[in-house]
């Protein structure tokens, strides 16, 4: 019983992970036991399609990081070249004196076949070969690979800045974030591998050098000195068997360097490398209709071979002919689908169907923005619409209608526009074929490109190429697709405009929710103590002020104790921003249990209650001169408390609060003005400024 148990929990064991193990102890088999002949010949074969293999798999990866185990792959060959390499060192002085097959048939073949028994052809092909690899592919590998590694290195703090605003602004998921971390972390763990490899590289051309001396030195030695043979017969064996040798391992050698280089200089876009050539080598015309017409002139000269440049200047002519007949078909279609045919109008009877409703949120794109909202083409614009809408419905607390796109041929072809209740509030041009890099205020360098600003916040922003990505997050800037623009546009102005796009439909859905746990309670409060129209005046004014409303359950309860006492909805906006005080001081001051604030002198506060007291349906009825240098030095205020990377904010009486705070919206935009009661009693304030003190000062 015991005896099937164990035989039976041996088969269950997973043999997947046995295949590294296995190849080390082979190869220090093959270091340390003698192999024979026929075995030299099945591990040399075996190291040559290995060779190709590996080469074949990075010619047709996609991206580099879909063949990320590639440094360990090219460890383990190398190694397996380098055991192979002792092996027959030890064959080929132990049984050299035989003659050239006793190092087995590949051997011989390499030195004979390939090089026609010659030793001195053969010597010759062996250090071309290697000066190919030493000089050219592997240096070059080594240099490419060091300063991938750096770059990509410098280049994560701009990425990872970017994957955050990405993230911020609603345009992907926790999820998607998580997962664009982790392919920034291997690209970084896959160059700095490839950097370690490129030196395995190098280091096996110097080791294949010198095995090739060792070899044909002491080969002489032990053919003359041990089994007395002439000069000219120990030469002729111990360098042929050398030479095959160094050649079946030369070459796998220059397969595998010449798929390193490959690795670490193509770009990382999703394409194999046989469609990135194509694509790129014979996109324009110009360049091989002027190489056609250089080689037919070489062929026209007496003396050339006339027949072989006349036909490739030929070959090249009807190359570019044909590249250059398929652009400008490209092009015509292109042009006919943004044709609109026209249609003869059809005068029938009107309808209350032929008005058509106003789009709540629009978005009016050019024409060549079109292939960024269609899927099919590969745009992204809509997937990431989606993710702005759902991002701002989760933290405002309620849903963001849908945007409803259309192309505008009024529109200028790289321009857009969105729209809030079918009027503009806002328009920009951006480059679809191009990146936008943002000086997010501190950058190394400058960038060659189109100036501009960024459309969102105004800030000097570069369209640049996309192949210069990586260049500019290094240098500090961060880089967003033409898609990104234009969603984290629409999304700050959504944000600004919440207020617009909460309706009477809105606010019912919200009760509907509501009533689901608190059925008793939305009841009482619509129709009974508040119109419906009354809540979503206060929605809005809270909205307006940057207030989310998703703790609809406390705004309901607050209304429904201070419905009966007033209908005033500015009155019932305060009630409500002091019970959600908490929430408001931890969307501005986080989690700190301390606030700098900025008051105003007594003597100016109370001028200014006054001043409402007397007209409150007028606003701030005060000089014109003290406004003004009331909104300078806070102002002042604000810039002083945005250098320390603290938070603006003016601390007033709940009887000014409204009024300063519609007041300021527009002049300082960066300002919170909270009431003293809409600060939570577990938290504390520290005045930094007092505004209109003739010895005002900041802390």
């Amino acid at each position: 019983m015991s005896y099937s148990l164990s035989l039976s929990s041996v088969r269950a064991l997973p043999l997947t992970g046995f295949g590294i193990p296995i190849l080390l102890v082979a190869m220090l088999a093959m270091m340390v036991l003698p192999l024979p002949p026929l075995m030299l010949d099945l591990f040399f074969t075996f190291n040559i399609a290995l060779s190709l293999v590996v080469l074949l798999v990075v010619i047709y990866s996609t991206r580099p990081l879909d063949f990320d185990v590639f440094p360990t792959v090219l460890l383990a060959a190398t190694l397996l070249r380098l055991a192979l390499n002792v092996a027959s060192t030890r064959i080929v002085l132990l049984e050299g004196h035989s003659g050239t097959n006793a190092a087995g048939n590949v051997i011989q073949s390499f030195g004979e076949f390939v090089v026609g028994g010659n030793y001195a052809v053969g010597l010759v092909v062996f250090a071309v070969l290697t000066i190919i690899n030493f000089v050219v592919v592997t240096k070059g590998t080594g240099r490419i690979s060091e300063v991938n590694a750096r770059f990509t290195l410098d280049a994560m703090p701009g990425k990872q800045m970017a994957i955050d605003a990405d993230l911020n602004s609603g345009l992907i998921t926790q999820e998607e974030a998580l997962t664009r971390r982790k392919e920034i972390a291997a690209e970084a763990d896959f160059y700095g591998s490839m950097d370690g490899a490129s030196k395995f590289i190098r280091g096996d051309a110097i080791a294949g050098i010198l095995i090739l001396f060792i070899n044909i030195i002491f080969g002489l030695g032990i053919g003359i000195v041990q089994h007395e043979l002439s000069f000219m017969q120990a030469a002729h064996n111990y360098t042929l068997l050398t030479i095959g040798d160094g050649l079946v391992a030369q070459i796998p050698s220059l397969v595998l360097s010449t798929a390193a280089a490959i690795a670490v200089t193509r770009v990382s876009a999703a394409k194999d490398m046989g469609e990135q050539v194509l694509a790129q080598l014979m996109s324009r015309p110009r360049p091989i209709a002027i190489t056609a017409g250089i080689v037919g002139a070489l062929g026209l000269i007496p003396g050339m071979p006339n027949l072989v440049f006349l036909s490739l200047g030929g070959l090249f002519g009807g190359l570019a002919f044909i590249i250059s007949q398929r652009q400008q078909e490209a092009r015509q279609q292109e042009a006919t689908e943004v044709e609109q045919p026209e249609v003869e109008p059809q005068y029938t009877d009107l309808s209350w169907d032929d008005v058509p409703m106003v789009d709540v949120i629009g978005l009016e794109v050019g024409y060549r923005l079109i292939p960024l909202v269609d899927k099919s083409q590969g745009g992204q614009l809509m997937t990431r619409i989606k993710g702005v809408r759902r991002k701002l419905s989760q933290e405002l607390g309620f849903l963001i209608q849908a945007v409803h796109i259309r192309d505008n041929l009024d529109l200028s072809p790289t321009a857009y526009r969105i729209t809030l209740m079918g009027v503009p509030l806002g328009e920009a041009e951006v480059y679809p074929d191009k990146e936008l890099a943002i000086n997010p205020g501190q950058v190394f360098g400058k960038l060659n490109g189109i100036e501009t600003r960024d459309p969102t916040f105004g800030l000097e922003a570069v369209w640049i190429d996309a192949s210069i990505r990586d260049e500019a997050q290094t240098m500090g800037y961060t880089v967003v697709d033409t898609s990104t623009v234009i969603a984290t546009h629409l999304s700050h102005l959504l944000h600004q405009h919440a207020h617009e796009l909460i309706g009477h439909e809105e606010v019912q859905h919200l009760l509907d929710m509501l009533a689901k746990t608190s059925p008793k309670l939305v009841e009482d409060l619509v129709p009974k103590m508040l119109p419906l129209g009354a809540v979503l005046k206060v929605l809005q004014n809270m909205l307006m002020e940057g207030v989310p409303i998703r703790d609809m359950r406390t705004i309901a309860e607050t209304l429904a104790e201070h419905a009966p006492t007033s209908q005033n909805s500015d009155v019932l906006t305060a009630a409500v921003r002091a019970s959600l005080s908490r929430q408001i001081y931890q969307h501005i001051n986080g989690m700190a249990h301390e606030m700098a604030v900025i008051t105003l002198d007594p003597e100016l506060e109370q001028i200014l209650q006054q001043s409402v007291q007397t007209a409150p349906e007028e606003g701030l009825g005060i000089e014109p001169g003290l406004a003004e240098q009331m909104i300078s030095e806070l102002n002042q205020c604000i810039q002083h408390q945005e250098a320390g990377n603290r938070a603006a904010v003016l601390m007033v009486s709940p009887a000014l609060r409204p009024v300063l705070a519609k007041l300021l919206r527009s002049l300082a935009p960066n300002l919170h003005v909270l009431a003293y009661n809409e600060v939570p009693d577990s938290k504390q304030i520290k005045v930094v400024a007092a505004v209109g003190s003739k010895n005002a000062t900041t802390a």
